[in-house]
């Protein structure tokens, strides 16, 4: 790998449902890679977290990834993550789940709307309006920063990649303009890192999550923190993507991205 030095705040291990690689092979190759810091952050979706066992798979991931930052200890830094998805949905759950372990960065995200599938899973949009379906995603986010108790906001288009991989076109996120610039004033507000996800790059869609312009206005509206994610699901895309996610956040105005120990947030230099 190059020079540049990669931290990497949004992986999954095979202790997501869709993961593929164990904790330590994650982090042999990472460190193989010349990976500076890594962050392994599994799945724990709060409004299934029972019926798709979250509960027995977010023990197993925290205890592998502690074992994993013994092992590697410097050699590689890791950071013990979650993904923590519709938290606000259960907060009481949302809060045991915190309470259960001593992480070091919460990555709070939405995969789906109230009592419906995964963006994820969906095959057709067919009978549902996109515009009133992303009003009531944007409302969400807001709900979630409402709710606020995680560091990093998640993958804000997340939507965005399957209505293109169904619909074949890029959603204009200028049509929610009042929506987004709300959530980008409450996550700068509540001092939330804005997460530059380049897990879109793996998809058709071929766009970081959420773009340039976004991350901008983000800054202008007194955002601090932005973070840097490639969501990889797998061991050799770890750090993919992280250079790009460098460069938007240079350009938006940023010196240093998020890093986070023990959830208190600290400085990675990026010029």
């Amino acid at each position: 790998m190059s020079e540049i030095k990669i931290i990497d705040l949004h992986t999954h291990t095979d202790n997501s449902p869709d993961g593929n690689h164990s904790c330590t092979y994650m982090s042999e190759i990472a460190e193989s890679n010349g990976i500076e810091c890594v962050a392994f952050t599994d799945h724990c979706e709060v409004d299934a977290f029972y019926k798709d066992e979250y509960d027995r798979r977010t023990m197993q991931s925290y205890f592998e990834v502690s074992k994993a930052k013994a092992a590697f200890s410097g050699r590689l830094e890791i950071l013990r993550g979650i993904e923590l998805a519709q938290p606000h949905y259960d907060p009481e759950l949302a809060n045991k789940i915190i309470n259960m372990q001593k992480y070091d960065v919460i990555i709070g995200s939405i995969h789906n709307l109230r009592g419906r599938e995964d963006f994820y899973y969906m095959k057709s949009f067919d009978g549902i309006n996109i515009e009133d379906m992303m009003n009531e995603y944007f409302d969400e986010l807001i709900a979630m920063l409402e709710w606020g108790d995680f560091d990093i906001l998640a993958h804000i288009t997340y939507p965005f990649r399957y209505i293109y991989n169904i619909c074949g076109y890029i959603e204009d996120i200028n049509k929610y303009s009042k929506k987004v610039d709300e959530l980008l004033k409450l996550c700068a507000e509540k001092d939330k890192a804005l997460e530059i996800n380049m897990g879109g790059l793996k998809y058709p869609i071929n766009k970081p999550s959420p773009d340039i312009d976004t991350v901008k206005r983000y800054k202008e509206l007194g955002g601090r923190l932005v973070s840097v994610g490639s969501d990889s699901h797998y061991a050799e895309r770890i750090g993919f993507g992280i250079p790009q996610a460098y460069e938007i956040a240079r350009e938006a105005g940023f010196d240093f991205v998020a890093k986070f120990n023990e959830r208190k947030i600290s400085e990675f230099p990026i010029k």
